[in-house]
């Protein structure tokens, strides 16, 4: 008879269980969430000695945070010994049209996908939010936190694990359904739910991902040097960007969406269903020539609300002084040269090797007469040096 009721006891909480499960995908879907799913915070046992060798190898560039985070990173319950569930939601940000038909534009700046309007984070945080508190209220006396991209958490090996996708050579989360344009957060909850299988590799043969990246970013497949990307070197990056990366950042001036696009599974991709995530028109392809006007609170008006104001005035400036460089547009020159004496060194050593780029060897050879000599600052001469030696 007890275990007669105990099985009867277990039935029930199964069906809670499930029935509770059916709340979260409806809620999660209803918010506009095109894939959800749940996985255990112990599904990703190798995550933690990847994480490892990643560091050692010094793959992470200047993110330092994430050795700092390391420990906890490496492991959900190291993040909250609580956790029992892990719901992982993905929202897609599809585009409209080809995001590399703007690369051959040398006149027009690229921008990547994600960064064409509103600022992901805070679109995402705010609906997960939402479904959270009505999972709260349904789950009474169960615990649970939000997490978008901004708190130690592993989110595409959980999204494997819970089967939204696989993680392609690329490294990021690719859906049968959805290609590789997708957004993920994460609740962890203390509630038992029934988790859902993961999703195998099917990225097979094919290996266009790792040959269209301009920089040779990844080492191996499924390996990703971060001191290679360019979306790394445009948007995380505080210093000058080295000489060999910048030719072949061409006129990329925020992220880099090459290994994203031309992933076959996209041709089941869909364009953003949210109008916060559509892009807007003026950061499809802006011309070169406006960035280059924008002082510092035109650029914070610009991109308010937006990804890329985080990154400042100057870092934006540096990664569009370069684009100049890569243009072959001598009509940039004039706007190219009035950053020789810009306030931020960051800023005048980029305009120098742009007008290296821009101008005749003879014409170089004047401005770097009158303006070397005005300098102080170290990284600024040594790019008038490496410039006049390049142009030699």
């Amino acid at each position: 008879m007890q275990m007669i009721g105990q099985s009867k006891t277990q039935s029930i909480e199964q069906s809670q269980q499930q029935r509770l499960k059916q709340f979260i995908l409806e809620e999660s879907r209803a918010a506009g969430f095109e894939l959800v799913a749940i996985t255990r915070p112990d599904a990703i046992p190798l995550a933690e000695e990847r994480l490892r060798q990643y560091l050692a190898l010094g793959r992470h560039a200047s993110m330092d945070w994430m050795q700092e985070t390391e420990e906890r990173r490496a492991s959900p319950q190291a993040l909250w010994p609580q956790v029992r569930s892990i719901i992982v939601l993905a929202m897609n940000y599809g585009p409209d049209s080809d995001p590399l038909a703007v690369l051959s534009q040398r006149d027009k700046a690229a921008i990547s996908v994600y960064a064409q309007n509103r600022d992901y984070h805070d679109i995402i945080k705010g609906k997960l939010k939402g479904v959270a508190s009505r999972f709260a209220s349904r789950a009474a006396g169960e615990d649970l936190k939000v997490f978008v991209d901004t708190a130690p958490v592993m989110e595409k090996p959980l999204a494997e694990a819970a089967g939204l996708g696989w993680q392609g050579k690329h490294t990021n989360l690719v859906s049968r359904s959805h290609g590789s344009w997708l957004f993920l957060g994460t609740i962890f909850t203390t509630a038992e739910l029934p988790a859902d299988s993961p999703e195998a590799d099917h990225c097979g043969s094919c290996r266009a991902c790792l040959d269209v990246c301009p920089t040779n970013a990844f080492p191996a497949p499924y390996q990703l040097d971060a001191r290679r990307c360019i979306s790394y070197l445009t948007i995380e990056h505080k210093e000058p960007i080295a000489f060999e990366f910048r030719k072949a950042m061409g006129n990329r001036i925020y992220g880099c969406d090459d290994c994203l696009a031309v992933c076959p599974w996209n041709k089941f991709a869909e364009t953003a269903r949210e109008t916060k995530l559509q892009a807007r028109d003026d950061l499809r392809s802006p011309s070169l020539a406006s960035l280059l006007t924008l002082d510092d609170a035109a650029f914070r008006t610009l991109f308010s609300g937006s990804p890329i104001k985080r990154i400042g005035r100057d870092r934006f400036l540096r990664n569009v002084l370069i684009a100049c460089g890569n243009s072959g547009e001598t009509a940039l020159i004039d706007a190219v040269q009035n950053h020789l004496s810009d306030p931020s060194p960051l800023v005048r050593g980029a305009a120098i090797w742009a007008l290296s780029e821009l101008m005749d060897q003879d014409r170089f050879a004047a401005l770097h007469m009158r303006y070397a000599a005005q300098e102080n600052h170290a990284d600024v001469l040594t790019e008038w040096r490496n410039a006049v030696k390049n142009q030699s």
